[in-house]
């Protein structure tokens, strides 16, 4: 009975302390990405190759994939979206994929809290499918471990890329962020709006390259009710200037530019704005 006792407390002891953390063999991952207007969310797990072979092998050709290790990797997106001109509801979607030689299908699911791909698929859950070609990365550029970006980020768009290996797929996500900012700028001109509602009007403008004369009236009325505008405002009037072609003003503005960028230390104005001198000097 003692025996048993001693042994007894000696398991609760060791059960009590056993607290060894070890590392996951597919870490978690979490990326935060603002686009435009629209918040994109993308939780996955990150498993690597250990000297396998990835597409063909590990993960067959031709058959559903959950598209990284352990849960499903999900995505989500805080307004509606578009893929490949199909609209996508705000939410949050599992991501899919059926890997092949030279192309991939991609795959939003409306489930999103899964582990695997499910036993009872349903078709009719299938948010989105589209097809992308499947690039080759040279053998210097193989990637160890399963990533999932985003890339080459516009106030428009933004490239969503799913690589592993020596393979990797490109998904063009489409965000309303013109339509957005455009029903903003109609409600607040609409009402009472202030210098900086004109300023940060006519640099989206200008920045999307339209409706430049709106741009430059703009900016100039945003100068007008500025008391004293700082050296980057200034920066942003003669950009615009330039863009309508009025490029003796354009000069004459990033003078005074330039001059408050020395005076507040800014090396990268000053540079700017010299540049910008020398260039529309000749036009």
């Amino acid at each position: 009975m003692r025996a048993f006792t001693i042994i007894f407390l000696l398991f609760l002891t060791f059960s009590g302390f056993s607290q060894i953390q070890t590392p996951q063999p597919s870490p978690s991952s979490k990326l935060e990405q603002m686009v435009g207007l629209t918040d994109i969310e993308i939780n996955y797990n990150r498993p690597s190759k250990r000297g396998r072979v990835i597409f063909g092998n590990l993960v067959p050709f031709g058959e559903l994939w959950r598209t990284g290790a352990n849960s499903n990797s999900t995505i989500s997106f805080s307004t509606d979206v578009e893929i490949g001109e199909e609209k996508i509801n705000k939410g949050i979607y599992s991501i899919f994929s059926i890997p092949n030689e030279d192309y991939w299908d991609f795959i939003l699911y409306s489930d999103s809290d899964l582990w695997g791909v499910p036993q009872d698929w349903d078709n009719k859950k299938i948010v989105h499918k589209s097809r992308h070609n499947s690039h080759h990365l040279n053998s210097e550029k193989e990637l160890e471990t399963f990533t999932i970006s985003l890339n080459n980020i516009s106030n428009n768009d933004a490239n969503l890329v799913i690589a592993w290996g020596d393979r990797y797929i490109k998904v063009t996500i489409d965000v309303p962020t013109r339509m957005m900012v455009d029903s903003n700028i109609e409600s607040v001109m609409s009402g009472s709006p202030k210098a900086s509602d004109y300023y940060a009007s006519a640099v989206y403008y200008r920045q999307e390259n339209i409706k430049l004369d709106v741009a430059l009236e703009w900016i100039n009325k945003a100068m007008e009710m500025t008391e004293n505008p700082k050296f980057y405002q200034l920066r942003q009037q003669s950009l615009i200037m330039a863009a309508n072609g009025n490029y003796k003003d354009a000069v004459n503005v990033a003078k005074k530019s330039l001059e408050l960028s020395v005076k507040a230390d800014n090396q990268d104005y000053v540079k700017m704005n010299n540049d910008s001198i020398k260039e529309w000097s000749k036009k």
